[in-house]
């Protein structure tokens, strides 16, 4: 089987951490986010990987080519010499997804979940049409798109920009599989596959959905990176309790990297990520964070909604908290109180930041 993954541009949402390396190689859990996709594709017997691309495609081809060998599957680069949409890309990668009559998968990678996409894949060949979208329901609708189905029919019928009354409660998850046959409806051009393919498809009852079973969640923005890793962390729990730690410094859900230092009498958890080469001093408290590889939280730091960039140190009886980033190689200093703090790579703080803002 095929898929086309829409590595996309700039990733402006997840900055500071994009500064530094695309967003599809920020590492989830310990693991680029990219890799979580390709893995769960492989399981489902995919072997040609498409990586559709606009945005510093030589850090992601010099990333990737170990893992044609670990995976043994091919992995293409369809590079974009302008922005094509969510589409366009398609019809570029026209000679790898129509090389054989099977259907191909097409996600976006900023999506996290449990990928059932070998269910999807038999659903999709069960119902017969054109294109199968995954989709996930929602609290609040009137926030999105929703999906419209046919009455009794997992068929389409029609999509609603943020209803204002009650039509649906089942969004796009970003996950889509389609036939060959749909790539005739696309041009190598700037195409929405959203607003400009689907609906045409529905109109000719050739999309269905099928709904996502577990967790989702995009992960293209702070807040929601930190909401998706409680997400997935819960999920591991589930399936793999072993693979979470344990211990009297842990509470609730925490992954740390065997590589990891962490000092003595800390409380750390619940939802805690610690990355490859951390170092975690004593007395630290830490719930709803995020340590990437070779940061340093010194002693008694107290981090809530946090994510700790690449080799970033925050200093002794620091208190960071609402959704602050810092960048890579950022130096916080003693006793300093951040809320909602944006702070770009290589930049020193010293003095504390009460409100949201973005240091440059």
């Amino acid at each position: 089987m095929k898929a086309l993954i829409l590595v996309g541009g700039f990733g402006t949402r997840l900055r500071p951490l994009t500064l530094t390396l695309p967003k599809p190689l920020v590492e989830f859990a310990n693991r680029p986010i990219v890799l979580h996709q390709i893995e769960a594709l492989v399981k489902a017997g995919v072997t040609d990987i498409v990586l559709a691309v606009n945005y510093r495609p030589e850090i992601m081809v010099n990333f990737m080519k170990k893992y044609e060998e670990i995976y043994n599957i091919k992995i293409t680069f369809s590079v974009e010499d302008e922005p094509l949409g969510t589409a366009g890309p398609l019809a570029l990668a026209r000679e790898v997804l129509a090389k054989n009559d099977e259907p191909f998968f097409v996600l976006n990678s900023d999506v996290i979940c449990d990928f059932p996409f070998t269910d999807l894949a038999a659903f999709h060949k069960q119902h017969g049409g054109e294109g199968t979208i995954l989709v996930t329901k929602v609290e609040e609708p009137s926030k999105y798109g929703v999906v419209v189905n046919h009455p009794n029919s997992s068929a389409i019928e029609r999509f609603v920009e943020k209803p204002q009354e009650f039509v649906s409660n089942k969004i796009n998850a970003g996950i889509y599989i389609f036939n060959p046959a749909i790539l005739d409806r696309i041009e190598p051009r700037p195409t929405s596959i959203e607003k400009e393919i689907f609906p045409v498809v529905a109109k000719e009852k050739k999309l269905h959905s099928m709904e996502l079973p577990g967790f989702w969640m995009d992960v293209g923005q702070p807040k929601d990176y930190l909401v998706g890793t409680g997400l997935y962390l819960t999920s591991v729990s589930k399936k793999s309790p072993q693979s979470l730690s344990t211990g009297p410094s842990f509470i609730g859900h925490v992954l740390v990297d065997p590589s990891a230092k962490i000092g003595q009498n800390c409380r750390i958890g619940p939802n805690v990520v610690i990355g490859p080469n951390a170092v975690i001093g004593d007395g630290v408290r830490m719930s709803r964070t995020v340590v990437l590889d070779g940061a340093q939280v010194k002693d008694h730091s107290w981090l809530q909604s946090t994510i700790v960039g690449w080799h970033s140190t925050v200093g002794r009886w620091s208190r960071l908290e609402g959704v602050s980033v810092l960048g890579d190689d950022v130096h916080i200093a003693d006793e300093i109180f951040i809320n909602g703090g944006c702070i770009l790579p290589h930049k020193s703080v010293s003095t504390s930041i009460p409100e949201p803002s973005i240091i440059m």
